[in-house]
């Protein structure tokens, strides 16, 4: 036990000292929140950007365009030609541009049920379909509205609107959990095959092998000082985005921790693989970033998972990453429970056997 808190003690002072690495691992995942959360943290609305063009002028014209002016989610422009409007369109600085022909007002005035529709041409940018299908369907409504007036429609059905309390959440409380399992991912898979394979080669782990002391006590001690790392890094990036974002903890920080360190434990196993099969420490940096780069795309840490391709599901569902994600938002965010997280949790539980028992037999000490 005396060898234990030693080497722990040991490993945590080496991670002071080396105040350069200690800086980095911890300012880039707080520089990447604070820039992202700066640029995006707030964009959950859409802006629908729409020209029209009024060709009539008359006061029904006026009054249709006056629907679009008090609707705040709409950037209107009508100062502008439909030929530049169109030209602008296909560039993608427009969504929708309405064209009110001459006729428009006689065609409110005379209705007849066996001739012609009078019709509006609407032009839509097919590259962002989405949101040109909502300001499709907002022009749609308001000109069904119209037509119901002509003909003095009264609805038999209709529907009883009744709003339903959700959460106000934003890209930064997307964002924030997603930088936290990013951080416990880089430190210590990352961390752990750079340091063991620099020992390695420097011949610290076979003078270790030498006295007598157990693997065990030594890989104990990385893990204690590595979890208490990780919780002081977590700790100061969720103080940072509560100050900054105003991010909350919705959840129990019980389960936050728990998940902190079945993700320390499921990483380390998978650095001390890579530390097994790494050569040299020039090659540990590679082969951790060979596998770290596509799940920091992959995991939902700056992306939904949902939105990812259906090929890619599969994939996507076994990285450890992907999981701790998931749980942290759902923890910081909903307030989830253990017993909702029992999947991720065991799917971490998974990894973290999974990768400790192949590691038995790839770790060298020399």
């Amino acid at each position: 036990m005396k060898a234990y808190w030693q080497l722990t003690l040991a490993q945590l002072r080496i991670f002071a000292r080396n105040r350069q690495v200690l800086f980095w691992t911890l300012f880039f995942p707080v520089f990447l929140m604070l820039m992202l959360g700066s640029f995006l943290g707030s964009g959950n609305s859409i802006s629908l950007s729409l020209a029209i063009i009024d060709e009539e002028k008359s006061e029904s014209s006026r009054e249709f365009i006056a629907v679009f002016e008090n609707n705040e989610t709409i950037q209107l422009e009508q100062d502008i030609t439909e030929e530049d409007a169109l030209d602008l369109l296909k560039k993608g600085d427009f969504q929708l541009v309405v064209i009110i022909p001459e006729g428009f007002s006689e065609s409110m005035t005379e209705v007849n049920e066996d001739g012609p529709v009078f019709q509006i041409p609407v032009y839509y940018n097919e590259t962002n379909f989405a949101v040109s299908q909502i300001g499709l369907t907002l022009v749609d409504s308001v000109v069904d509205g119209i037509s119901k007036q002509m003909v003095d429609y009264h609805p038999v059905v209709v529907t009883e609107a009744q709003g339903v309390e959700a959460l106000d959440l934003q890209y930064i409380d997307f964002l924030v959990p997603g930088i936290v399992a990013m951080m416990i991912m880089s430190n210590n898979m990352n961390g752990v095959a750079g340091q063991i394979s620099a020992w390695r080669e420097r011949g610290i782990l076979r003078r270790m092998q030498g006295t007598t002391l157990k693997a065990s006590t030594f890989i104990a001690a990385q893990i204690t000082a590595r979890l208490l790392l990780n919780g002081l890094q977590a700790m100061i990036v969720l103080i940072i985005g509560n100050i900054v974002f105003d991010v909350q903890v919705s959840g129990s920080w019980l389960n936050l921790t728990l998940f902190v360190i079945l993700g320390t434990l499921a990483f380390m196993a998978i650095g001390f693989i890579i530390a097994g099969i790494a050569k040299t420490p020039e090659s540990a940096a590679p082969i951790a970033g060979f596998l770290s780069f596509p799940m920091l795309f992959l995991g939902g840490v700056f992306f939904p998972i949902n939105n990812m391709p259906d090929f890619l599901q599969p994939v996507v569902k076994l990285l450890p990453i992907s999981h701790l994600s998931t749980a942290l938002r759902e923890i910081m965010n909903v307030g989830a429970s253990l017993t909702t997280m029992w999947l991720e949790a065991i799917i971490l539980i998974g990894w973290l056997i999974g990768a400790f028992i192949v590691a038995s037999f790839t770790f060298k000490w020399e």
